[in-house]
């Protein structure tokens, strides 16, 4: 492993899942982002919030991350997104292949 990650974040509408996935796959912070449908209960201000959102599955890897952070802020609505990584411990040697490829561009 070198240093790939698996990053959610949630957000409002499918439309802006949709276009920030394509921004950051675009932008190589991303080899793929999965999107999908999920209802959230949270504690936000004080109150339990139920919320439907999508939830954006992120494959990336650590040189990305800080990029990656700083252009879902930069897109995200929410004044406090959601953006946690994961490191992936282990994981098809074939697929992580392509994940390294898909990020350098070849």
């Amino acid at each position: 492993m070198k240093g790939e990650l698996v990053v959610f974040v949630t957000i409002d509408s499918e439309q802006a899942a949709v276009s920030m996935a394509e921004t950051l796959v675009n932008e190589r912070l991303a080899a793929c982002v999965n999107i999908v449908a999920v209802k959230s209960v949270y504690r936000w201000q004080g109150n339990v919030v139920k919320d439907e959102e999508w939830l954006l599955i992120i494959k990336t890897d650590e040189k990305r991350y800080e990029r990656l952070e700083s252009t879902v802020k930069g897109l995200h609505s929410y004044t406090t997104p959601e953006v946690i990584a994961l490191r992936i411990e282990k994981g098809s040697q074939q697929y992580l292949e392509w994940l390294r490829d898909s990020l350098e561009g070849k």
